[in-house]
């Protein structure tokens, strides 16, 4: 049986797929809009309980149909908020953002939210967090790149792709004025190594001179370079410190030990001796000599002022300066020589000579005792 003092209540949708509410009693439809989706329902749950003549089935087909208008995208979120236009259903879905898709800067390793207004550049083919970098972040690495040099080639360190540096059009004379920059940095080095051949050249020049006039004499060694040609001065005095090096570098004194030690056989005091050696030398490999360059240097420039030296200690008597410079120097080098022989064959001996020990308490002692006497010694 059905009540006529309730008006029949039916659902449906509107021209815009919306569910709505029409109440047939009055003479223009009462359509009002549902708010909520849990609003909906409970209208539907009171209006069929009024209602005794409606069937299971017809309620049934009803709250499905309505359910499916209601899973609408735009209806549910219409329905949700209660809003009347369509935009600001769109607008309430919410944007979906992954990291995937945020900026990184691999330099100051800042992202969009620290500074929106920030411009970024893509420089290179790196990819993920190697990706992006700001544009002033670039700029400097750049800088401290090319060091000063503009236009000069910088590539990523991550892929070695090199970038792509665009510089604005400055005009003639700024293209003028670099290319002279340019030129000036690669002539640079080779002045600078011209300015140093040149010191050294004159250095030499001037060596020879001193020692021209230090092994003639003062006065003859002058007047000898002022009838000279120029030329064979400009040529000839710089080989004079040459000559002292190439000849400090020949080293006649291993030549002379080794015809020491291949002959000695043959002198009656030297003979055991040597077979001694001969026995022992197969077992001990050759000294070798260490040569340094500074003492080489030093030795062979101060040969000239040795020999004057020597000269004057040992050749007094000599009126000739040359002949007495000359003969202080062999001199001196076979002085020199013989110490050498003979220091260099004791050092050969005591290498021959050395043995390995037990490593035993007495050997320890001993060990010690020997060590302080001759730190002592050399102190």
């Amino acid at each position: 049986m059905s009540n006529n003092s309730v008006p029949h209540t039916s659902y449906g949708l509107d021209h815009q797929g919306r569910l709505v509410r029409i109440e047939a009693g009055t003479s223009h439809p009462n359509v009002s809009r549902l708010s909520s989706l849990e609003q909906t329902f409970r209208r539907l749950s009171s209006n069929f309980r009024q209602d005794d003549t409606t069937n299971d089935s017809t309620i049934d087909d009803l709250i499905r149909n309505s359910i499916s208008d209601v899973t609408d995208p735009e209806l549910s979120s219409d329905v949700t908020d209660g809003a009347s236009s369509p935009n600001q259903t769109t607008a309430s879905i919410p944007q979906l953002s992954s990291d995937e898709d945020k900026r990184y800067c691999w330099v100051c390793f800042a992202t969009d939210e620290d500074d929106a207004t920030a411009p970024w550049v893509k420089p290179c083919h790196c990819r993920g967090t190697a990706k992006w970098v700001h544009q002033r972040c670039i700029q400097r690495w750049v800088d401290e790149k090319q060091k000063g040099r503009a236009g000069a080639h910088v590539a990523c360190p991550q892929c070695n792709t090199e970038y792509i540096i665009v510089y604005p059009n400055m005009g003639p004379l700024v293209v003028i004025l670099d290319t002279i920059d340019g030129l000036i940095f690669r002539a640079c080095p080779l002045i600078a190594a011209g300015i140093v051949v040149g010191c050294v050249y004159w250095t030499a020049v001037t060596y020879g001179a001193v020692t021209v006039m230090q092994v003639i004499g003062h006065k003859d060694g002058l007047s000898m370079m002022e009838q000279a040609d120029p030329l064979v001065l400009l040529v000839g005095l710089p080989t004079i410190p040459i000559i002292l090096v190439l000849g400090k570098m020949l080293d006649w004194e291993d030549q002379a030990l080794n015809l020491f030690r291949r002959h000695a056989c043959k002198v009656p005091i030297l003979k055991r001796c040597s077979e001694d050696e001969g026995a022992r030398s197969q077992d001990v490999p050759p000294m070798s000599d260490p040569v340094s360059a500074t003492r080489v240097l030093c030795g062979a420039l101060l040969l000239p002022t040795i020999a004057t030296i020597c000269g004057r200690i040992f050749f007094y008597s000599i009126n000739s300066n040359f002949q007495r410079t000359l003969l202080g120097g062999v001199a001196f080098i076979t002085i020199k020589g013989a110490f050498k022989i003979y220091h260099k064959q004791q050092q050969y001996i005591r290498q021959r000579q050395r043995r390995i020990m037990d490593y035993t308490d007495t050997n320890i002692a001993l060990y010690r005792r020997q060590r302080s006497s001759d730190d002592n010694q050399a102190n």
